[in-house]
């Protein structure tokens, strides 16, 4: 059996796909390991939302979280290598799009700023809206490496959108209204 702990990283340095040891503190690092927490923050999400149409678009979502996890811990000269991950795409972003405006047909339209809250699972939802657009920033921060990272912005800056109306549908489904900003 293989131990869990290889002590390489004790001097503070990481493994990419391929070998290369990057400082811990590099930007590829953080971007992926931003894309982690998200999931890890969704999964404990999971465990506290009343809504199974949102769960099943998460449990989705954190299987392609995974493949842009990957393809981030993957310098480009190694990209051609991952054969068996799943590529993002464009049919990616649809589905979310198809689910927003799924749970957006069930919805009052909003008029006003929404405050993060409501039902413990929309505060949840509405908290992984947050790291989501974190990831978001720690993603594009590296896009400029001519890696081919469009498509995974898309798809997590959708993922933020879908979250916050999941949050909405979330309060809707325990019959907790939405809490307006009052200026």
């Amino acid at each position: 059996m293989m131990k869990i702990y290889t002590k390489t990283g004790d001097d503070g340095t990481s493994s990419l796909y391929g070998g290369l040891r990057v400082p811990k503190t590099d930007k590829r690092l953080e971007a992926y390991g931003t894309v982690d927490e998200l999931n890890s923050f969704l999964g404990l999400t999971l465990c506290n939302l009343k809504s199974l149409e949102i769960k099943e678009v998460i449990q989705q979502v954190q299987n392609t979280l995974f493949n842009i996890g990957a393809r981030l811990a993957t310098p480009t000269e190694h990209l051609s290598k991952l054969k068996n991950l799943e590529q993002i795409t464009d049919d990616d972003v649809k589905y979310l799009e198809s689910k927003i405006d799924i749970l957006e047909s069930e919805l009052e339209p909003i008029k006003n700023f929404i405050l993060p809250g409501g039902s413990i699972g929309s505060g949840y939802l509405h908290t992984a809206r947050a790291i989501c657009r974190r990831c978001e920033r720690r993603i594009i921060a590296i896009a400029s490496e001519k890696n081919n990272l469009d498509i995974s912005i898309k798809y997590i800056n959708r993922l933020s959108d879908f979250l916050f109306v999941a949050a909405r549908f979330e309060n809707k489904e325990c019959n907790i209204p939405d809490t307006l900003w009052q200026k």
